[in-house]
């Protein structure tokens, strides 16, 4: 049904059957992981079941927004139509236990989640980094009030803090010990031609200009003096390392190796970052290759 309905996967979900099998197990109230081999349902069973499938293909919803939760890993998020569907390749690091790429635990005593969300890497790097103070920001009220919902699931109020706040706008004076973001990085042609699923998302929380780098130039310009020595800035950008580094090539970025491949997160010092200049040279860089000068 899914497949002759030509929809759209790739919001934590990767094709018709695994779509299929987390509705089933919502509408029949299946445990997350578990799915016998064989199942016997009643006839209400299968009507709620189908009845949830027709939905899928009526509305062209993802999955996460007919069941109002999400999944990274083994952690449980509240979500809707406020928020992207979490899907993120920096909550694979946050999950690894000890991952060599990310300041040890007793290494962050503050950390910010920028561009947060449903609030979902705020809450990993909160169970990550259990003695952390952490600052969830997002532009978007819509969305932090989402955020406020999984930060008080999770019971995390006493150590997550969201707020408003334009990137960096409203925490100017706050320094970290790591930042993590997974901004907005939809380049404006893919913008105009996403499958309806994905127009169900907020388009604040995909679109980033031409070139998908309006929100990037502005946490590179600026992450630097937010950040404490030694401190440590991992970014998601989509599968953009070689205009990423074709518009920066000053910058030493480290690509982590994630299930989406070496070209969606990347790693960078403080020392590493750049001036607020350097990125403006950045912005020159990319105009001059769009005149082809």
């Amino acid at each position: 049904m899914f497949k002759a309905a030509n929809l759209a996967f790739g919001h934590g979900i990767a094709n018709a059957r695994d779509e299929a099998i987390v509705l089933t197990q919502h509408a029949l109230k299946l445990p997350r992981h578990t799915f016998p081999a064989a199942l016997k349902v009643t006839a209400p069973d299968a009507t709620r079941v189908l009845a949830l499938f027709e939905r899928r293909i009526s509305e062209r919803k993802p999955a996460a927004y007919l069941t109002r939760e999400a999944w990274l890993g083994d952690q449980k998020f509240y979500v809707d139509e406020r928020v992207i569907v979490p899907r993120s390749y920096i909550a694979e690091l946050l999950l690894e236990h000890d991952h060599p790429l990310l300041p040890p635990p007793g290494k962050v005593r503050t950390a910010l989640d920028l561009c947060t969300g449903s609030g979902c890497l705020a809450i990993l790097l909160a169970k990550r980094y259990r003695k952390a103070r952490i600052d969830a920001t997002d532009i978007s009220p819509e969305a932090l009030a989402v955020t406020a919902i999984n930060v008080k699931r999770h019971r995390l109020n006493h150590r997550v803090k969201y707020l408003i706040s334009n990137i960096f706008s409203n925490i100017t004076r706050r320094r970290y010990d790591l930042i993590i973001s997974n901004p907005p990085y939809v380049r404006g042609a893919v913008m105009r031609r996403l499958p309806r699923e994905y127009r169900r998302e907020p388009a604040l929380a995909l679109a980033a200009g031409e070139d998908g780098l309006d929100i990037l130039r502005v946490i590179l310009a600026n992450a630097a003096k937010h950040l404490h020595p030694g401190g440590v800035l991992v970014v998601e950008c989509g599968h953009a390392r070689t205009l990423i580094e074709r518009t920066w090539p000053q910058l030493p970025f480290f690509w982590v190796e994630t299930s989406g491949g070496d070209d969606c997160v990347f790693v960078l010092t403080r020392e590493e970052l750049p001036s607020y200049q350097r990125v403006l040279t950045g912005i020159e860089t990319n105009r001059q290759r769009k005149r082809g000068t």
